[in-house]
């Protein structure tokens, strides 16, 4: 049973740095903006962090560990092998794994590989909108300057308001890196700089309203 929660947190925790890398990131780079140990999203704070960074892909069905070299036909049995093998090399320094804000940062739209049309709970979505709020204002204190105050503002628009459920509003909005290389920074640029003409079609995911 405890191993199986590990699995879970695991996971979860791995869909959250995905999101992070590809919906938050590139914005972040983009306003050369670096982000304090204090911010749960900073990449020191990820308890799986180094085990991810040991994880080699041989082949399609093919893992090897980084640490032993030992190989798997599938990742959730590498996944297995480092929780029972490897479990004294987390990093455990912080105490935080990124899978307790998978709520604020939408997961579940991540983990399914077919996005659905959930049943909306309000009580849920408050807790998770006041932790990605609390996100927001640790990683972006607004009085940190003009490049803290628009990674805010934009944290805000990307990942909180969808938790509102009012004007239909779906998270990650804002676009992200795998399928908007080109266009997502003009699309950032376009928003704080509306002078600029170029735009460019925001991503959505099914979510509920």
């Amino acid at each position: 049973m405890l191993l199986m929660r590990y699995i879970v947190q695991r996971e979860r925790s791995r869909a959250a740095q995905k999101i992070i890398e590809e919906y938050l990131m590139p914005f972040v780079e983009k306003e050369r903006y670096q982000m304090s140990i204090r911010c749960r999203l900073h990449s020191d704070n990820d308890l799986y962090r180094d085990q991810e960074q040991h994880k080699i892909r041989v082949d399609v069905n093919e893992w090897k560990c980084g640490y032993c070299r030992k190989r798997f036909y599938q990742e959730k049995y590498l996944d297995q092998h480092f929780d029972n093998r490897h479990y004294d090399l987390l990093n455990v320094s912080h105490s935080r794994c990124l899978a307790d804000v998978c709520g604020a940062l939408h997961c579940d739209l991540v983990m399914d590989s077919t996005p659905r049309k959930t049943k909306c709970n309000p009580a849920a979505a408050s807790r998770n909108q006041h932790l990605c709020e609390s996100l927001a204002d640790s990683c972006f204190p607004v009085n940190e300057g003009p490049s803290a105050s628009r990674l805010h503002e934009f944290f805000l628009w990307q990942f909180c308001d969808a938790h509102t459920f009012k004007g239909g509003q779906k998270p990650f909005s804002r676009g992200h890196r795998v399928k908007f290389t080109t266009t997502f920074t003009l699309f950032y640029d376009q928003l704080y700089f509306p002078s600029m003409q170029t735009s460019t079609k925001p991503y959505g995911s099914t979510f509920c309203n």
